[in-house]
Order: C-alpha cells, then sequence, then structure tokens
C-alpha cells in the first residue's frame, strides 16, 4: 500500500514586501490619524470608507510610474470561466476611488464634494528597505472647484495638521509649484513633441537626484551614470536648456537678487485679487510678501510670455495672497518652483510638504528627514468616467513616515503601558477576581484578569512584566478573609530593583495592602506616579 504522502506545514513568516504591526505601533498610527481627522473634519471634509477592491478599467493608467494600467497592483480575474471575468485590483491609492465613488455617486453629493480618507493601500511592487507593498495612506480632496481657494486650503490644512499631530513651527516647510508654469517652460523653449515632453519631465524629476551638471548632461548629449553606463540625452539645444535650468534654479536665483535688494518688476506680476505685486517693499528676503513677488516676478521674466505660464503664474499670486491673508506665511508654505515631484501626473498647483529637520542616517551622516507629504491639483481624473472635466485637487499624507518623523522628534515610540493584571490565586474564586478587575475598567483603567495556568505565581509576575503592566492585584485566601488586597507597583519595583540598595527598598516599598474598597483609589495613586 502507497505511503500517503504529509500535507507540509505552511511557513510562518510574512509575505516579501509585508509587514505586521503589533500594539504601540497600531495604538500611535490610530491617534495620529484621530488628530489628523480632527483637522480635516474642522475645514468642512466628510469622512469616505471606499471600497478596497476595484476594477482594473475603473483604475485605469494612473499609477504615476508605470505604463500598463494592470501593473503595479494585485490584480486577478472574477469569474469560472478563464479569460471571461472582470479583472480587480486591490487599490494602489485613495484617489482613483475617490475620482469613481464621485462619478458614480455624484447626483447625490454636494458640489463641491470634500472628503478625506484614510486606510491601507496596494502596490504590486519591488520592496525594499522601507518600502512595503501595503501601507497606509491619509487623504482629502475637494472634487467640483476650480478656486484657487481650494488649492490654498489644501496647504493650510496640510500645516495644521503637522503641527496638531507634533512637528512644531519651523520643522516643517510646504512648498507650492505650478505645472502650468512647467508647460509655460516647455512652450518657451518651442518643445510641442508629446514625447520630448515627456522626456524633459522625466529629466526634470531627476534634478534632486542628479543636481544642475547631470541635468544639463540629460537634457543635452547624455551622460555616464554612476555604473559607468552612457544615458542618452533628449538633445535640447543650449538655449533651451539654460530656460529649464532658470526654471529649476529659481530659489537659488532669487536668493542671489535679493541679496541686492528687491528688483524692478520685469513683467505683470499678478497678484490675488487681480491686482499687480509691484513697487519696493522694505523688508528682508525672508519676508513672505517679498519674496513671493521675487519669485513670481523671475518666474514672469522666464515663462511670462506665454499663456499658459502666465495662466500659472498667476494662481501661484492668488493662492499666495488667500494663504497671507489667513496667516500663512513662508516660514509656513512658501512658492518653489524647485518642486518637480509629480509634475507630470498633476494639471495645476502641485505642493509637497517637508520636514527640514536633521537626522542620521544608516551611515551616521547627517540628512534632512525630506518629503511626508504631497497633493495637487488633477481635472482629468473623473473626466475619463463623465466625459466631462470635474476640477479637483487633494493631498495625500504618508502615514508611516510622519510617524517616523515623530518618532525622531519623541513625539511617539515610547512603550506603551499595559494593562493591570489581576492575578489568581485560587482559580474557584475567578468570579471574584472577575468583579475586581470590571470594577477597575468601570473606573476607567485598563485591566485584565490573568487566564493562563495560575499555579505558579511567579509566572504571572513574568506575564504581567511581558505585558507591560504597570501593577498586579494579588488577593489570596487570607486578604480575602482580612478584606484587604495587595498591589504591587511593577514599575517601581523594577526600577529598585535595578538600581537601589537594601536600604533603598525599605524606604521605596514597591508593593501595598489597603481595605478591598480602596483598590480603585489606590491604583490611580500608583499609576499617576509612575507619570
Amino acid at each position: 500500500m502507497a505511503k500517503i504522502k504529509k500535507t507540509p506545514r505552511p511557513k510562518a513568516e510574512t509575505p516579501k514586501g509585508f509587514r505586521d504591526y503589533f500594539g504601540a505601533e497600531v495604538t500611535e498610527r490610530a491617534e495620529m490619524l484621530a488628530r489628523i481627522a480632527g483637522v480635516y473634519h474642522r475645514y468642512g471634509f466628510d469622512a469616505l470608507e471606499s471600497a478596497a477592491v476595484e476594477t482594473v478599467e475603473a483604475l485605469g493608467k494612473f499609477l504615476p510610474d508605470v505604463e500598463r494600467p494592470n501593473e503595479g497592483v494585485f490584480a486577478w480575474q472574477e469569474g469560472e470561466e478563464e479569460g471571461k471575468g472582470d479583472w480587480l485590483a486591490l487599490r494602489y491609492d485613495l484617489t482613483a476611488p475617490l475620482a469613481r465613488v464621485y462619478a458614480q455617486h455624484r447626483n447625490d453629493l454636494p458640489t463641491p464634494y470634500r472628503r478625506y480618507a484614510m486606510g491601507p493601500v496596494w502596490r504590486n511592487e519591488k520592496p525594499g528597505p522601507g518600502r512595503y507593498r501595503q501601507f497606509y495612506q491619509c487623504d482629502a480632496d475637494t472634487v467640483g472647484s476650480a478656486s484657487p481657494a481650494a488649492d490654498a486650503e489644501t496647504c493650510a490644512m496640510l500645516a495644521d495638521c503637522l503641527e496638531e499631530v507634533g512637528i512644531p513651527r519651523g520643522d516643517y516647510l510646504i512648498r507650492v509649484n505650478n505645472r502650468k508654469v512647467l508647460n509655460g517652460v516647455l512652450e518657451a523653449m518651442g518643445v510641442t513633441d508629446a514625447a520630448q515632453a515627456a522626456d524633459v519631465l522625466r529629466t526634470i524629476d531627476k534634478f534632486d537626484k542628479v543636481g544642475e551638471a547631470g541635468v544639463r548632461e540629460l537634457l543635452g548629449k547624455g551622460r555616464l551614470d554612476a555604473s559607468g553606463a552612457y544615458i542618452d540625452g533628449v538633445g535640447l539645444s543650449d538655449a533651451q536648456i539654460e530656460i529649464v535650468v532658470g526654471f529649476l534654479t529659481s530659489n537659488l536665483i532669487v536668493e542671489e537678487e535679493l541679496r541686492n535688494g528687491p528688483p524692478e518688476p520685469d513683467g505683470r506680476i499678478p497678484g490675488g485679487m487681480g491686482e499687480t505685486i509691484s513697487g519696493q517693499p522694505e523688508a528682508t528676503e525672508h519676508d513672505g510678501r517679498v519674496w513671493n513677488w521675487a519669485i513670481l516676478d523671475h518666474l514672469m521674466r522666464l515663462v511670462g510670455s506665454t499663456e499658459i505660464g502666465f495662466q500659472g503664474i498667476k494662481e501661484l499670486g492668488e493662492i499666495s495672497d488667500l494663504l497671507a491673508a489667513q496667516g500663512y506665511g513662508p516660514d509656513r508654505i512658501t512658492i518653489d518652483p524647485s518642486v518637480v515631484r509629480g509634475l507630470g501626473y498633476y494639471t495645476g498647483p502641485v505642493f509637497e510638504a517637508e520636514l527640514t529637520f536633521e537626522i542620521l542616517d544608516e551611515k551616521g551622516r547627517k540628512r534632512q528627514f525630506g518629503s511626508v507629504a504631497g497633493g495637487g491639483r488633477y481635472d482629468d481624473l473623473v473626466k475619463r468616467f463623465t466625459g466631462q472635466e470635474v476640477p479637483a485637487t487633494g493631498v495625500s499624507i504618508g502615514v508611516d513616515r510622519l510617524l517616523a518623523a515623530l518618532r525622531e522628534k519623541g513625539r511617539v515610540g515610547g512603550t506603551e503601558s499595559g494593562p493591570v493584571v489581576v492575578t489568581v490565586m485560587d482559580r474557584d474564586r475567578m468570579a471574584d477576581y472577575m468583579g475586581m478587575v470590571s470594577e477597575i475598567r468601570a473606573a476607567g483603567l485598563r485591566a485584565e484578569v490573568y487566564l493562563g495556568n495560575p499555579k505558579n505565581f511567579g509566572n504571572q509576575l513574568k506575564y504581567a512584566d511581558k505585558r507591560g503592566s504597570p501593577a498586579a492585584v494579588i488577593e489570596g485566601d487570607d486578604e480575602k478573609a482580612r478584606g484587604v488586597v495587595q498591589i504591587k507597583d511593577l514599575i517601581l519595583g523594577a526600577r529598585i530593583a535595578e538600581n537601589a540598595t537594601l536600604e533603598e527598598w525599605k524606604e521605596r516599598p514597591s508593593q501595598f495592602e489597603v481595605p478591598r474598597d480602596q483598590l480603585v483609589a489606590k491604583l490611580r495613586e500608583i499609576l499617576a506616579g509612575q507619570g
């Protein structure tokens, strides 16, 4: 008789590119998201929880870094007959589902529709250090408004969110640019071919990696990369390259100009109320009015002669004035043409929140923390469903990145306190212990009864230690007969055991006997003493 093969046991391991989250991590994330949701709600946004699964057709080609609709997503075909069912996929972000939701329910939704959403998204990409295939996003979007006020409000709300969760003013900067200004750059250069324009966009996107010199080479004849391989260039002329570099290095150019005083305006510089930012304001280069005036003046000289470029500059001017009216200066939100990430995806204003404080990398080198959020205007997304252009703007906060930043600032990441553990001295008296723990919980304290084998009392205290419990409650037959309980301060006991002498033990007891009716009061006192 043939020997029956045993079914191999599955490996107990997390799939590649995924991770598990425990206790404190989950709590920290939930608390941070609750704070952000509070800001969104205060701004008048409503919560939306859309399906985690969408049709591949609905997702479309709006994953910014892939070429094919179902590349980069976890997709499968539905139906029993192969090749005949719909293709479904896990959502890769929270924006594509919003476009579908708005198109589907637009007759029942207000216009503009303002929603926020929080939840996991999935990307079928190659994982790497700190790069997971499942991660959290936290979005807020306004659909149905073309007003730059919607973009300005999104930037202000993002600043409020960062401060609400614990990033102090001065440790972050929200930088604002406009895709229309970049389109003006392309027009001023005379680039009309779509393929060449796409090559220019991809090259601009590498500015923060290869720097000015690298961008010049890539826009021209090409360059050798770090591996020694030759990368073909876009083939632009020197004059065309100068326009691109003048756009990317606008901040450096303006800083140099402002050292010699604000320059005379060389063109129409549109402001937020249809006026013109002009004159010679007497302020330093760090003054918001002067800085934005100078940046807009520089952009006017660069691309203001093009219709699309002028429109983009006008929108930036309006956003600047609207933010200033609300008290958001350049110390928090500033116009910055060097923001180029995502300009191939967005259709108008684009913004990025960058944390400016320094951290040490894995090699011990100082570097800035970097970006934790980004967004912008994407007026073409809903059009895929309706055939009509629907303006939209929004922002997405990288939850894991922001949590990592808060840990760096010491705002989260401490050891989470576990529950008070009620030990079991007599298993026949479980009802007494359950009554005791219920009383503690009713007082608003976290508590549990030990549910393992109560035979070994030492194991119960080891369990409490592993749980990070602040205190253990003990009531044996003797305590029950005398109407008292023992409360062991586990935090103080551990500290004394590590650092104190025998005499200090006597002076600072870590175990207390109190009347049974004073159990909750004493627990409160102990927990308060632990901070």
